[in-house]
């Protein structure tokens, strides 16, 4: 069983966090992130800490209870250190690059993919074909890292699109070729 709940979350030097009706609110040098408390945890900020308790024992409140404790943590790491999700993009041809607040991409398409650049994301391409993306907001990180690889996944054959860094394509084996 988890005890995730329960571990206090240290607020580094320089990070403001507060208690707002409902809302957590971080503030730190890399922005802010709020984050709504659900109704069944209290939050409780004392001696440079954060602490997470649930109201009942039930199932729920229990999973409820890491979860929030989790996602408060991710707010103040986030508005002290930021969150990076780096993409990588294979094949001949296909590049990015950063014009204003727009991302603009050719990925073998007969057009070019522009994607807005949201909010609080920094995105920075690196020799046309590493993508960073970043930001304090865990979750929007994640999901713009996502949008941008879906403008063209990854394909079996080849290995040709955008992937994760870390991510490891399964291969395909081509056509047997005209045989025997």
């Amino acid at each position: 069983m988890s005890r995730v709940g329960r571990n206090p979350i240290p607020v580094p030097a320089g990070i403001k966090v507060k208690v707002d009706g409902n809302m957590f609110i971080a503030e730190g040098p890399k922005g802010t992130v709020s984050e709504q408390v659900l109704d069944c945890v209290e939050v409780k900020i004392a001696d440079g800490e954060v602490r997470v308790s649930r109201s009942s024992d039930g199932r729920n409140e229990r999973a409820r209870h890491g979860l929030m404790r989790a996602l408060l943590s991710n707010a103040v790491v986030g508005v002290s250190a930021g969150f990076t999700r780096e993409l990588e993009i294979n094949g001949v041809g296909y590049r990015a690059e950063v014009k204003g607040s727009e991302v603009h991409f050719a990925l073998g398409y007969s057009h070019p993919v522009v994607y807005p650049i949201p909010d609080g994301i920094q995105i920075e391409v690196d020799k046309n074909n590493k993508i960073s993306v970043s930001g304090a907001d865990k979750q929007r990180v994640g999901q713009v890292a996502a949008e941008i690889r879906s403008l063209r996944k990854p394909e079996p054959y080849k290995g040709k699109g955008i992937k994760y860094v870390e991510e490891t394509i399964r291969r395909k084996v081509g056509k047997a070729g005209a045989g025997s």
